[in-house]
């Protein structure tokens, strides 16, 4: 009977959660391949990513209970104590996403707005104008003799603009890779199955007390 109790499964990751998760992997993985070649699929991956990120912003608030942010907004102490024990090996285990994770998820979040922001800018057909209605990035101060130098200086906006989504995108592409090595880690400290867990939902129910 022991047994049985200590392989007890809870459901943790709702439906939605689930199936944001794995369609967020393959469309990044998608539109990070793809934006040397093909064009049009990365745009349009773009606004699905976009999308997706706008469904988690929601379900962040009203979502299943591990979905919300608030199960894993953890203070700047609850962070650095967690990493800390991870080096002792010795982490306490959470059934939501633990303060590492927490961190990881947000930093995700950010870095993925600020790529497909700039994407959609510069797919708009950035200028300084639009530049300035998404957030006062650039201001124009003064006025431009002819077309020539217009063209010029919407030209190094693009290219700054294109920068900025690289960086962010490679940033992303980072946080990723560090992120599978977060789920590495947790599931041989805590003897756990976590990419199991995100398909089923389930994980094992914590121990009492």
């Amino acid at each position: 009977m022991a047994i049985e109790i200590e392989n007890e499964e809870v459901r943790v990751w709702d439906p939605l959660i689930r199936l944001f998760h794995w369609t967020l992997v393959a469309v990044f993985a998608v539109a990070y391949l793809s934006g040397d070649e093909l064009d049009q699929l990365h745009v349009w991956a773009g606004y699905l990513i976009t999308g997706l990120l706008v469904f988690r912003l929601i379900w962040g608030f009203v979502g299943s209970k591990h979905a919300r942010f608030s199960d894993f907004l953890y203070s700047p102490r609850q962070v650095i104590g967690y990493t800390r024990s991870l080096f002792a090996r010795t982490p306490r285990r959470y059934l939501g996403h633990n303060p590492a994770g927490g961190v990881m998820v947000f930093l995700l979040l950010f870095s993925l707005s600020f790529t497909v922001g700039s994407g959609l800018v510069l797919d708009s057909g950035a200028g300084a104008s639009s530049m300035t209605e998404i957030g006062q990035v650039v201001l124009r101060t003064k006025a431009w003799a002819d077309d020539d130098d217009d063209d010029e200086h919407e030209g190094r906006e693009n290219e700054m603009l294109e920068e900025v989504h690289e960086f962010f995108a490679n940033l992303t592409l980072l946080l990723v890779f560090l992120h599978i090595a977060g789920v590495v880690v947790s599931s041989r400290l805590h003897h756990e199955n976590l990419v199991r867990a995100m398909i089923t939902g389930r994980k094992p129910r914590e121990p009492e007390g």
